[in-house]
Protein backbone atom coordinates (compact mmCIF):
# COMPACT_ATOMS: atom_id res chain seq x y z
CA UNK A 1 0.00 0.00 0.00
CA UNK A 2 2.55 2.40 -1.03
CA UNK A 3 4.80 1.32 1.72
CA UNK A 4 2.19 1.96 4.27
CA UNK A 5 1.00 -1.50 5.35
CA UNK A 6 4.70 -2.76 5.71
CA UNK A 7 5.36 -1.10 8.14
CA UNK A 8 3.17 -1.89 10.45
CA UNK A 9 4.55 -3.65 13.44
CA UNK A 10 6.63 -6.67 13.19
CA UNK A 11 4.96 -7.98 9.78
CA UNK A 12 6.84 -11.18 7.80
CA UNK A 13 6.02 -12.70 4.66
CA UNK A 14 3.57 -15.65 4.65
CA UNK A 15 3.98 -17.55 2.46
CA UNK A 16 0.56 -19.25 1.82
CA UNK A 17 -0.19 -23.23 0.66
CA UNK A 18 -0.36 -26.72 2.39
CA UNK A 19 2.47 -27.43 0.73
CA UNK A 20 5.02 -28.79 3.86
CA UNK A 21 2.44 -27.44 6.12
CA UNK A 22 0.76 -29.50 9.02
CA UNK A 23 -2.15 -28.13 11.22
CA UNK A 24 -0.51 -30.18 14.25
CA UNK A 25 -3.09 -31.32 16.87
CA UNK A 26 -6.08 -31.53 14.97
CA UNK A 27 -6.92 -33.24 11.70
CA UNK A 28 -7.57 -29.97 9.34
CA UNK A 29 -6.23 -26.67 8.98
CA UNK A 30 -10.01 -25.42 9.07
CA UNK A 31 -10.80 -26.84 12.71
CA UNK A 32 -6.83 -25.28 13.47
CA UNK A 33 -7.65 -22.04 12.33
CA UNK A 34 -11.25 -21.49 14.10
CA UNK A 35 -9.98 -22.49 17.37
CA UNK A 36 -7.19 -19.94 16.47
CA UNK A 37 -9.46 -16.87 16.21
CA UNK A 38 -9.02 -16.03 20.32
CA UNK A 39 -5.28 -15.12 19.49
CA UNK A 40 -5.93 -14.10 15.75
CA UNK A 41 -8.02 -11.29 17.05
CA UNK A 42 -5.58 -10.51 19.52
CA UNK A 43 -3.04 -10.29 16.71
CA UNK A 44 -5.87 -7.82 15.03
CA UNK A 45 -6.04 -5.69 17.82
CA UNK A 46 -2.20 -5.76 18.74
CA UNK A 47 -0.67 -2.51 18.90
CA UNK A 48 -3.91 -0.75 17.47
CA UNK A 49 -6.47 -0.19 20.26
CA UNK A 50 -5.65 1.33 23.82
CA UNK A 51 -7.91 -0.10 26.23
CA UNK A 52 -6.50 2.46 28.64
CA UNK A 53 -7.53 5.44 27.44
CA UNK A 54 -9.93 4.26 24.67
CA UNK A 55 -8.06 4.75 21.64
CA UNK A 56 -7.71 3.03 18.47
CA UNK A 57 -4.79 3.81 15.59
CA UNK A 58 -4.21 2.24 12.15
CA UNK A 59 -0.75 3.35 11.37
CA UNK A 60 -1.71 2.36 7.63
CA UNK A 61 -3.97 5.20 7.78
CA UNK A 62 -3.46 7.97 9.37
CA UNK A 63 -2.14 9.82 7.27
CA UNK A 64 -5.09 9.58 5.41
CA UNK A 65 -7.62 9.72 7.89
CA UNK A 66 -9.19 13.42 7.93
CA UNK A 67 -9.18 13.08 3.87
CA UNK A 68 -11.78 10.21 4.68
CA UNK A 69 -13.66 12.60 7.14
CA UNK A 70 -14.51 14.74 4.44
CA UNK A 71 -15.02 12.22 2.05
CA UNK A 72 -18.52 11.89 0.26
CA UNK A 73 -19.12 8.12 0.88
CA UNK A 74 -17.66 4.79 1.82
CA UNK A 75 -17.37 2.02 -0.86
CA UNK A 76 -16.55 -1.92 0.88
CA UNK A 77 -15.53 -4.08 -2.12
CA UNK A 78 -14.82 -7.54 -1.97
CA UNK A 79 -15.94 -11.13 -2.59
CA UNK A 80 -17.87 -14.04 -0.81
CA UNK A 81 -16.28 -14.14 2.80
CA UNK A 82 -15.09 -10.73 2.55
CA UNK A 83 -17.89 -9.28 1.06
CA UNK A 84 -19.70 -10.56 4.09
CA UNK A 85 -17.03 -8.73 6.67
CA UNK A 86 -18.06 -5.61 4.78
CA UNK A 87 -21.94 -6.18 5.26
CA UNK A 88 -21.69 -7.13 8.65
CA UNK A 89 -20.08 -4.21 9.85
CA UNK A 90 -21.77 -1.77 7.09
CA UNK A 91 -24.28 -0.81 9.71
CA UNK A 92 -21.69 0.20 12.62
CA UNK A 93 -19.84 2.18 9.78
CA UNK A 94 -22.28 3.96 8.83
CA UNK A 95 -23.28 5.27 12.70
CA UNK A 96 -20.04 5.95 13.64
CA UNK A 97 -18.43 7.68 10.22
CA UNK A 98 -21.94 9.23 9.44
CA UNK A 99 -21.35 8.72 5.69
CA UNK A 100 -23.39 6.40 3.60
CA UNK A 101 -21.71 3.06 2.84
CA UNK A 102 -22.13 1.07 0.47
CA UNK A 103 -20.92 -3.02 0.25
CA UNK A 104 -20.06 -4.22 -3.66
CA UNK A 105 -19.90 -7.47 -4.91
CA UNK A 106 -16.55 -7.09 -6.51
CA UNK A 107 -17.85 -8.68 -10.10
CA UNK A 108 -20.91 -6.93 -9.89
CA UNK A 109 -19.50 -3.87 -9.16
CA UNK A 110 -17.37 -4.25 -12.74
CA UNK A 111 -20.29 -5.42 -14.87
CA UNK A 112 -22.37 -2.48 -13.75
CA UNK A 113 -19.30 0.37 -14.44
CA UNK A 114 -20.35 1.41 -11.24
CA UNK A 115 -19.73 5.22 -11.31
CA UNK A 116 -17.39 6.33 -8.63
CA UNK A 117 -16.14 10.14 -7.79
CA UNK A 118 -12.70 11.50 -6.93
CA UNK A 119 -14.29 12.06 -3.16
CA UNK A 120 -15.13 8.82 -2.72
CA UNK A 121 -13.16 6.51 -0.65
CA UNK A 122 -12.98 2.95 -1.95
CA UNK A 123 -12.46 -0.04 0.41
CA UNK A 124 -10.69 -2.98 -0.76
CA UNK A 125 -10.73 -6.30 0.93
CA UNK A 126 -9.49 -9.14 0.67
CA UNK A 127 -7.62 -12.33 2.83
CA UNK A 128 -4.99 -13.28 0.03
CA UNK A 129 -4.54 -9.56 -1.93
CA UNK A 130 -5.06 -11.13 -5.04
CA UNK A 131 -8.69 -11.62 -5.48
CA UNK A 132 -9.02 -11.03 -9.23
CA UNK A 133 -11.95 -9.57 -9.46
CA UNK A 134 -11.39 -7.15 -6.10
CA UNK A 135 -8.31 -6.02 -8.00
CA UNK A 136 -9.69 -5.39 -11.48
CA UNK A 137 -11.92 -3.00 -9.30
CA UNK A 138 -9.09 -1.20 -7.63
CA UNK A 139 -7.50 -0.30 -10.84
CA UNK A 140 -10.79 1.02 -12.01
CA UNK A 141 -11.74 3.20 -9.25
CA UNK A 142 -7.53 4.05 -9.06
CA UNK A 143 -8.13 5.17 -12.62
CA UNK A 144 -11.08 7.11 -11.35
CA UNK A 145 -9.56 9.15 -8.91
CA UNK A 146 -10.78 8.02 -5.49
CA UNK A 147 -8.76 7.48 -2.48
CA UNK A 148 -8.11 3.51 -2.29
CA UNK A 149 -7.46 1.55 0.81
CA UNK A 150 -6.61 -2.52 1.31
CA UNK A 151 -7.37 -4.97 3.53
CA UNK A 152 -5.50 -7.81 3.68
CA UNK A 153 -3.72 -10.53 5.28
CA UNK A 154 -0.93 -10.88 3.03
CA UNK A 155 2.17 -8.78 2.99
CA UNK A 156 3.30 -7.85 -0.40
CA UNK A 157 -0.05 -8.79 -2.25
CA UNK A 158 -1.02 -6.85 -4.89
CA UNK A 159 -3.81 -5.02 -3.22
CA UNK A 160 -1.11 -4.13 -0.67
CA UNK A 161 0.93 -2.67 -2.99
CA UNK A 162 -1.40 -1.18 -5.22
CA UNK A 163 -3.54 1.03 -2.76
CA UNK A 164 -2.69 4.29 -1.41
CA UNK A 165 -3.08 3.08 2.13
CA UNK A 166 -4.62 0.27 4.04
CA UNK A 167 -4.69 -2.42 7.05
CA UNK A 168 -3.15 -5.69 7.38
CA UNK A 169 -5.25 -7.75 9.40
CA UNK A 170 -2.71 -9.39 11.25
CA UNK A 171 -4.39 -13.10 11.41
CA UNK A 172 -1.58 -15.44 10.64
CA UNK A 173 -1.56 -17.80 7.60
CA UNK A 174 -5.24 -19.52 6.57
CA UNK A 175 -4.72 -22.45 4.80
CA UNK A 176 -7.98 -24.04 4.67
CA UNK A 177 -9.82 -23.08 1.29
CA UNK A 178 -12.96 -22.48 3.65
CA UNK A 179 -11.50 -18.59 5.42
CA UNK A 180 -12.72 -18.49 9.23
CA UNK A 181 -10.20 -16.31 11.10
CA UNK A 182 -9.60 -14.33 8.34
CA UNK A 183 -13.21 -13.15 8.51
CA UNK A 184 -13.38 -12.43 12.51
CA UNK A 185 -10.20 -10.27 11.54
CA UNK A 186 -11.67 -8.80 8.70
CA UNK A 187 -14.38 -7.82 10.61
CA UNK A 188 -12.64 -6.22 13.54
CA UNK A 189 -10.92 -4.02 11.70
CA UNK A 190 -13.73 -2.61 9.84
CA UNK A 191 -15.14 -1.76 13.56
CA UNK A 192 -11.48 -0.33 14.56
CA UNK A 193 -11.33 1.78 11.35
CA UNK A 194 -15.13 3.07 12.58
CA UNK A 195 -13.44 4.32 15.76
CA UNK A 196 -10.68 5.98 14.86
CA UNK A 197 -13.18 8.00 12.51
CA UNK A 198 -15.58 9.19 15.07
CA UNK A 199 -12.16 9.48 17.86
CA UNK A 200 -12.81 13.12 18.19
CA UNK A 201 -16.90 13.48 17.94
CA UNK A 202 -18.36 14.19 21.24
CA UNK A 203 -21.51 12.64 20.90
CA UNK A 204 -20.09 8.85 19.77
CA UNK A 205 -18.07 8.98 23.15
CA UNK A 206 -20.10 6.66 25.46
CA UNK A 207 -21.10 4.21 22.17
CA UNK A 208 -17.28 4.17 21.69
CA UNK A 209 -16.47 2.96 24.93
CA UNK A 210 -18.95 0.37 24.90
CA UNK A 211 -17.54 -1.02 21.86
CA UNK A 212 -13.94 -0.75 22.55
CA UNK A 213 -14.84 -3.07 26.16
CA UNK A 214 -16.49 -4.88 23.50
CA UNK A 215 -13.04 -5.83 22.05
CA UNK A 216 -11.35 -6.02 25.32
CA UNK A 217 -14.03 -9.07 26.30
CA UNK A 218 -14.25 -10.51 22.63
CA UNK A 219 -10.91 -12.89 22.88
CA UNK A 220 -12.94 -14.40 26.10
CA UNK A 221 -16.35 -14.62 24.47
CA UNK A 222 -15.03 -16.47 21.44
CA UNK A 223 -12.96 -19.19 23.28
CA UNK A 224 -16.55 -19.84 25.22
CA UNK A 225 -18.80 -20.04 22.30
CA UNK A 226 -15.48 -22.44 21.07
CA UNK A 227 -16.67 -24.33 24.16
CA UNK A 228 -19.81 -25.33 22.40
CA UNK A 229 -18.11 -27.49 20.01
CA UNK A 230 -19.48 -30.89 21.35
CA UNK A 231 -22.97 -29.55 21.25
CA UNK A 232 -22.12 -28.42 17.66
CA UNK A 233 -21.04 -31.72 16.75
CA UNK A 234 -24.30 -33.06 18.38
CA UNK A 235 -26.14 -31.04 16.21
CA UNK A 236 -24.31 -31.82 13.05
CA UNK A 237 -25.07 -35.48 13.70
CA UNK A 238 -28.92 -35.10 13.43
CA UNK A 239 -28.48 -32.44 10.78
CA UNK A 240 -25.56 -34.03 8.15
CA UNK A 241 -28.41 -36.51 5.98
CA UNK A 242 -30.80 -33.72 5.26
CA UNK A 243 -30.13 -32.18 1.72
CA UNK A 244 -30.67 -28.25 2.10
CA UNK A 245 -30.77 -26.00 5.14
CA UNK A 246 -31.61 -22.30 5.88
CA UNK A 247 -30.38 -20.09 7.70
CA UNK A 248 -32.43 -17.25 8.89
CA UNK A 249 -31.36 -13.24 10.65
CA UNK A 250 -31.88 -9.54 10.21
CA UNK A 251 -29.96 -6.50 10.76
CA UNK A 252 -26.15 -7.33 12.01
CA UNK A 253 -26.35 -11.00 11.43
CA UNK A 254 -27.57 -11.25 8.16
CA UNK A 255 -24.05 -11.19 7.62
CA UNK A 256 -23.79 -14.41 10.09
CA UNK A 257 -26.10 -15.73 7.62
CA UNK A 258 -24.33 -15.27 4.10
CA UNK A 259 -21.50 -16.36 5.57
CA UNK A 260 -22.91 -19.41 7.82
CA UNK A 261 -24.88 -20.60 4.21
CA UNK A 262 -21.53 -20.07 1.96
CA UNK A 263 -19.31 -22.01 4.81
CA UNK A 264 -21.91 -24.93 4.81
CA UNK A 265 -22.11 -24.94 0.61
CA UNK A 266 -18.25 -25.28 -0.11
CA UNK A 267 -17.64 -27.59 2.35
CA UNK A 268 -20.34 -29.92 2.66
CA UNK A 269 -21.95 -29.31 -0.63
CA UNK A 270 -25.48 -29.08 0.96
CA UNK A 271 -27.76 -26.44 -0.31
CA UNK A 272 -28.02 -24.03 2.03
CA UNK A 273 -29.31 -20.11 1.89
CA UNK A 274 -29.41 -17.44 3.97
CA UNK A 275 -32.78 -15.74 4.37
CA UNK A 276 -33.45 -11.78 5.93
CA UNK A 277 -35.95 -12.73 8.32
CA UNK A 278 -37.95 -9.06 7.17
CA UNK A 279 -38.19 -11.08 4.14
CA UNK A 280 -39.58 -14.22 5.04
CA UNK A 281 -43.47 -13.38 3.98
CA UNK A 282 -42.35 -12.35 0.47
CA UNK A 283 -41.30 -15.93 -0.62
CA UNK A 284 -38.90 -18.02 1.27
CA UNK A 285 -41.99 -19.06 3.98
CA UNK A 286 -43.20 -21.33 0.85
CA UNK A 287 -40.00 -23.41 1.97
CA UNK A 288 -40.79 -23.81 5.81
CA UNK A 289 -42.17 -27.49 6.29
CA UNK A 290 -41.65 -30.34 9.22
CA UNK A 291 -39.12 -31.33 6.88
CA UNK A 292 -37.13 -28.08 6.38
CA UNK A 293 -34.35 -27.52 9.12
CA UNK A 294 -33.89 -23.72 9.82
CA UNK A 295 -30.75 -21.77 11.70
CA UNK A 296 -32.36 -18.87 13.18
CA UNK A 297 -30.07 -15.94 14.98
CA UNK A 298 -32.27 -13.94 17.13
CA UNK A 299 -29.77 -11.49 19.74
CA UNK A 300 -30.97 -8.95 21.85
CA UNK A 301 -30.43 -5.93 19.87
CA UNK A 302 -33.12 -3.59 17.51
CA UNK A 303 -34.39 -6.44 15.47
CA UNK A 304 -34.98 -9.00 18.86
CA UNK A 305 -38.96 -8.40 18.54
CA UNK A 306 -39.09 -9.02 14.81
CA UNK A 307 -36.71 -12.06 14.70
CA UNK A 308 -39.25 -13.75 17.32
CA UNK A 309 -42.30 -12.94 15.00
CA UNK A 310 -40.09 -14.81 12.03
CA UNK A 311 -39.41 -17.45 14.32
CA UNK A 312 -43.41 -17.95 15.40
CA UNK A 313 -43.99 -17.99 11.94
CA UNK A 314 -41.56 -20.99 10.96
CA UNK A 315 -42.79 -22.83 14.00
CA UNK A 316 -46.25 -22.02 13.12
CA UNK A 317 -46.30 -23.96 9.74
CA UNK A 318 -44.42 -26.90 11.54
CA UNK A 319 -40.68 -25.67 10.65
CA UNK A 320 -38.04 -27.36 12.64
CA UNK A 321 -36.03 -24.22 13.72
CA UNK A 322 -32.54 -24.17 15.13
CA UNK A 323 -32.02 -21.19 17.58
CA UNK A 324 -29.04 -19.29 17.96
CA UNK A 325 -29.18 -17.00 20.43
CA UNK A 326 -27.92 -14.92 23.78
CA UNK A 327 -27.32 -16.75 27.01
CA UNK A 328 -28.90 -14.45 28.90
CA UNK A 329 -32.20 -14.72 26.82
CA UNK A 330 -34.00 -16.69 29.17
CA UNK A 331 -37.64 -16.52 26.91
CA UNK A 332 -36.43 -17.99 23.60
CA UNK A 333 -33.96 -21.06 25.56
CA UNK A 334 -36.96 -21.75 28.14
CA UNK A 335 -39.81 -21.96 24.72
CA UNK A 336 -37.66 -23.00 21.87
CA UNK A 337 -35.62 -26.34 21.57
CA UNK A 338 -32.70 -27.16 19.75
CA UNK A 339 -30.82 -23.42 21.22
CA UNK A 340 -27.19 -22.69 20.58
CA UNK A 341 -26.25 -20.21 23.16
CA UNK A 342 -23.87 -17.78 22.91
CA UNK A 343 -21.96 -15.01 25.15
CA UNK A 344 -23.80 -11.46 25.06
CA UNK A 345 -21.85 -8.87 23.73
CA UNK A 346 -21.92 -5.02 22.49
CA UNK A 347 -24.63 -5.20 19.48
CA UNK A 348 -22.10 -4.71 16.62
CA UNK A 349 -19.89 -7.12 17.55
CA UNK A 350 -22.05 -10.15 18.41
CA UNK A 351 -22.38 -11.27 14.58
CA UNK A 352 -18.61 -12.51 15.34
CA UNK A 353 -20.15 -14.97 17.67
CA UNK A 354 -23.10 -15.36 16.32
CA UNK A 355 -21.10 -16.84 13.55
CA UNK A 356 -19.05 -19.37 14.87
CA UNK A 357 -21.42 -22.13 15.69
CA UNK A 358 -22.03 -22.03 11.68
CA UNK A 359 -18.17 -22.20 11.06
CA UNK A 360 -18.37 -25.12 13.69
CA UNK A 361 -21.79 -26.57 12.47
CA UNK A 362 -19.76 -26.86 8.46
CA UNK A 363 -16.70 -28.29 9.63
CA UNK A 364 -18.62 -31.32 11.73
CA UNK A 365 -20.76 -31.97 8.92
CA UNK A 366 -18.84 -32.27 6.11
CA UNK A 367 -16.65 -34.40 8.23
CA UNK A 368 -19.32 -36.84 8.91
CA UNK A 369 -20.04 -36.55 5.21
CA UNK A 370 -16.71 -37.73 4.80
CA UNK A 371 -15.43 -34.75 2.84
CA UNK A 372 -12.14 -32.98 2.82
CA UNK A 373 -12.49 -29.95 4.48
CA UNK A 374 -9.62 -28.73 3.64
CA UNK A 375 -9.96 -28.53 -0.25
CA UNK A 376 -13.62 -28.65 -1.31
CA UNK A 377 -14.02 -29.55 -4.73
CA UNK A 378 -13.90 -27.48 -7.21
CA UNK A 379 -12.46 -24.57 -4.85
CA UNK A 380 -9.16 -22.55 -4.70
CA UNK A 381 -7.86 -20.50 -2.02
CA UNK A 382 -8.29 -17.63 -3.71
CA UNK A 383 -8.93 -16.98 -6.97
CA UNK A 384 -6.84 -15.78 -9.51
CA UNK A 385 -8.51 -15.47 -12.55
Amino acid sequence: MNGNMGKEEGLNMVQEGRGTQHPGNVNSFMEKEIFEQPESVVNTMKGRVNFDDLTVNLGGLKNHIKEIQRCRRLILIACATSYHAGVATRQILEELTELPVMVELASDFLDRKTPVFRDDVCFFISQSGETADTLLALRYCKERGTLTVGITNTVGSSISRETDCGVHINAGPEIGVASTKAYTSQFVTLVMFALMVCDDHFSKQERRKQIIHGLKMLPDHIKEVLSLDDEIQKLAAELYQQKSVLIMGRGYHYATCLEGALKIKEITYMHSEAIMAGELKHGPLALVDNLMPVIMIIMRDHAYIKCQNALQQVVTRHGRPVVICDKEDSETINTFKPTIKVPHTVDCLQGILSVIPLQLLAFHLAVLRGFDVDCPRNLAKSVTE
